[in-house]
């Protein structure tokens, strides 16, 4: 292959020699040995961090559940939440996901080094005295937090800074769920709506398998997840889970429209802080005195669900308003997993009106509620195989790509950057926020809507 034999200025841009095939597999391979090194650290690094995060919650939890009516303290819990993310780290309020992207997206992943223990200390607040939110979310920004601070000692520019970041970010995500694979594709995906940043891929991966590994050596309270019985693909099951599917939709819709509600009342009443945070923890205490179950992680009920055991129908309805409430009034944690709550419950309540094995639609629910709110279809099927087994697959698929579908420009994270539109018939400034995003009807010849109003134009009582 021929090559230049010096560098080259034209119009004043800078050009290296062109390179042999030999010499761009040694620079392939020197980035590969690279990226191991660095995403196996950041692996090491968040794995360890976020299982003493764990452990530390788990013995809390234990040790709280010996006090009659812990949700009875949330008015005090949320509002030292609250305190601590107006006046030390804002960025630690809220669910840590948004915060990480809103960071890569407008500070070329710079996170200040004080959100790691601020974070701690008003999710650990939040959730010990039953407020509604994860443990995703946290372990999510205080990995990236990590990996910022690690990209900073060792003087990275913004490029490696940014990966590191990301691989930070599928490292904690794959440590809670203990899926690697679907953690890798989370950091790709979740940042852009229809984009992948493919050049991540190894980094992120590398990262999240050794952050599970770390985890499981370090006996991390990982879940279990039920194992479930193989669903023959008939044309019936297809055509049920595709009902499925839109039901999930309209839930994950539903989900997003009322979190958006509950910051909008959580600004209309011009309280900041603690006093937010106490005005909120009063509105929760009804909720745990009606049933607790809507309040804190619910692993219990999610593993309920997934085990084919009955909840309440309307569980899933009661745990959407609560963790709006807790997340907009001055609590501090993740929304990944009252998500997959959410999504196993409101699976259990659609498989009493048609004939689909109740473990099945519940776990069809969870990663479908979790593809559409995030955004995130393809980390959603991975999650699925990796949970749930092979077999499900196709299922989920279906259900996971008609919930990302219906779903809209709508995120529960807003800073997401939208890439392309989810249909051609709908335009759409790329590029924005996805909260900014205001689609317009497109006409288009030949196309459904065109043939519609050409129809209802036609009907004898238009003219």
């Amino acid at each position: 292959m021929l090559h230049c034999a010096k560098v080259l200025n034209v119009e004043g841009r800078v050009y290296m020699p062109l390179i042999t095939r030999q010499q761009e597999f040694l620079i392939l391979l020197g980035s590969l040995l690279k990226w191991t090194v660095l995403g196996g650290s950041i692996g090491l690094l968040v794995g360890a961090s976020t299982t003493v995060f764990l452990h530390g919650l788990d013995l809390g939890l234990h040790l709280i559940r010996m006090v009659p009516h812990p949700f009875l303290l949330l008015p005090v819990g949320l509002a030292f939440s609250g305190w601590l993310t107006l006046v030390v780290a804002v960025e630690a309020a809220g669910h840590g996901t948004e915060r990480v992207i809103q960071a890569i997206h407008r500070a070329g992943g710079m996170i200040p080094g004080r959100i790691i223990p601020i974070k701690l200390m008003a999710t650990l607040s939040t959730l010990f005295c039953g407020g509604s939110a994860g443990t995703i979310g946290p372990c999510v920004q205080i990995g990236s937090g990590l990996s910022f601070v690690f990209a900073q000692l060792l003087r990275f520019d913004e490029l490696d800074r940014k990966k590191l970041v990301i691989c930070g970010l599928s490292a904690g995500f794959a440590t809670v769920l203990g899926a690697p694979i679907a953690g890798a594709i989370f950091g790709l995906e979740v940042l852009y709506v229809g984009r992948l940043l493919y050049n991540t891929l190894f980094p992120s991966l590398m990262a999240a398998l050794v952050a599970v590994q770390c985890a499981t050596i370090l006996n991390a309270p990982i879940p279990y997840w039920s194992s479930l019985t193989p669903v023959t693909l008939t044309p019936l099951s297809l055509a049920i889970t595709g009902c499925a599917g839109v039901f999930f939709g309209l839930c994950t819709v539903l989900t997003i429209e009322l979190f958006y509600v509950g910051r909008l009342i959580a600004c209309c009443m011009g309280l900041r802080g603690p006093f937010l945070g106490l005005a909120g923890g009063l509105i929760l205490i009804p909720f745990g005195m009606g049933n607790a179950h809507t309040l804190g992680l619910g692993w219990e009920i999610i593993q309920q669900a997934l085990a084919g055991h009955s909840v309440l129908w309307y569980l899933f309805l009661l745990k959407i308003v609560t963790t709006s409430l807790t997340l907009n009034f001055g609590g501090s944690g993740g929304i990944l997993l009252p998500l997959c709550f959410i999504g196993a419950t409101s699976g259990t309540f659609f498989a009493m009106w048609l004939p689909l094995d109740s473990q099945t639609a519940a776990a069809l629910g969870m990663v479908s509620l979790l593809a559409g709110a995030a955004n995130t279809p393809l980390t959603a099927i991975f999650l699925a195989g990796e949970l749930f087994g092979i077999h499900l697959l196709p299922l989920a698929a279906l259900t996971i790509v008609i919930s990302y579908h219906l779903t809209g420009f709508r995120s529960i994270i807003p800073t997401q950057l939208l890439m392309d539109s989810k249909s051609s018939s709908l335009l759409a400034t790329l590029g924005q926020e996805i909260e900014q995003v205001a689609p317009r009807l497109q006409e288009r010849p030949r196309s459904l809507m065109s043939w519609l109003r050409s129809y209802r134009a036609r009907l004898p009582f238009r003219r």
